[in-house]
């Protein structure tokens, strides 16, 4: 299965480092950024990932 920008995830539940959660529950009417990768991109996701940390307030501003 492939996503594309746009797309709506597929719900899944899941122990999180926040205790269980249910993605569409979770995420509720807040726009949401799911990071997927295979394990051979794990560098580049690690990556990607750090950067998009380092805009916390703004997504929080936006309320993703």
């Amino acid at each position: 299965m492939s996503l594309h920008l746009g797309d709506i995830a597929p719900d899944f539940s899941q122990d999180s480092t926040r205790g269980p959660i249910e993605f569409h529950k979770w995420i509720g009417n807040h726009w949401a950024v799911l990071f997927s990768h295979p394990a051979d991109y794990m560098r580049v996701c690690t990556t990607e990932q750090g950067s998009a940390a380092q805009l916390m307030k703004e997504f929080t501003r936006r309320d993703v």
